[in-house]
């Protein structure tokens, strides 16, 4: 791998997108946490990030983290008791104690069932299960998460999903922080703004109505996409291809 195409390189370049997006939006960078998907990459692809300050990583797939977390830590030491891991990819529910074991954030929590199997083993854990309810503000089909197209305008869909959110709530053991989103796959960077902006809007909306949680997290904007998520307000993004190429698939 050239100089400048090492993962070192790669990593810079993100941070100088990531920060000319907060100054654009006057916000600080540190009020965006940069999450490395490290999906399909090997282990020690995410010893050589961490090396460069990344502390974040997120999987899609239990059975390549269950492999590669411990891989990690063999190679880190200590060191990888830094880390933390995400898990951003659909989870079937009979993978939810894995999860829970496994991953110290959860970004894709989509139904009220799996919220259920994840406190029932967050509890039998003894920890909180920290998560993110993964919505669907685009309304594209292939998206997973809880139905929001148009949550502003249609009262069944609102109330349908701050029920869902006051069943969640009442769950013991887990941490609501905040939600996730996919925006569609567009032509031009700029097109995804209204999907962000809506993430965004329903945020403060379930804030005001939900203020026992802090809310603070907003997980969405990847590779191709990102600096304009950081503008409407993202706290995490998830970025893999910018970091450590296209996907190593075996």
């Amino acid at each position: 791998m050239s100089a400048e195409n090492s993962i070192a390189a790669r990593i810079a370049a993100v941070r100088d997108q990531m920060r000319d997006a907060c100054e654009r939006a006057n916000r600080s960078t540190e009020s965006v946490t940069l999450v490395a998907v490290s999906k399909t990459h090997p282990a020690e692809a995410v010893v050589e990030a961490f090396k460069c300050g990344l502390r974040h990583f997120g999987e899609n797939r239990v059975e390549e983290a269950s492999q590669k977390i411990p891989r990690v830590r063999e190679l880190s030491g200590t060191e990888a008791e830094r880390i933390t891991w995400h898990m951003i990819g659909h989870v079937q529910s009979r993978k939810a104690e894995e999860v829970v074991g496994i991953f110290d954030t959860i970004h894709s929590l989509d139904t009220i069932k799996l919220a259920e199997r994840y406190s029932r083993f967050a509890v039998e854990a003894g920890k909180n299960a920290r998560v993110l309810l993964e919505v669907n503000v685009s309304g594209e089909e292939s998206k997973s998460g809880f139905e929001a197209a148009g949550w502003q305008h249609d009262t069944d869909l609102r109330n349908q999903l701050w029920d869902a959110v006051r069943k969640i709530s009442a769950l013991p053991h887990l941490r609501l922080e905040g939600l996730m989103t996919m925006a569609p796959i567009v032509e031009e960077m700029e097109q995804t703004r209204p999907v962000f902006a809506a993430l965004r809007q329903l945020r403060d909306a379930l804030a005001a109505d939900f203020p026992q949680w802090e809310w603070q997290s907003l997980s969405m904007g990847m590779t191709d996409d990102f600096p304009i998520a950081i503008e409407e307000g993202a706290t995490l993004i998830r970025v893999g291809r910018a970091i450590f190429g296209d996907r190593a698939y075996t």
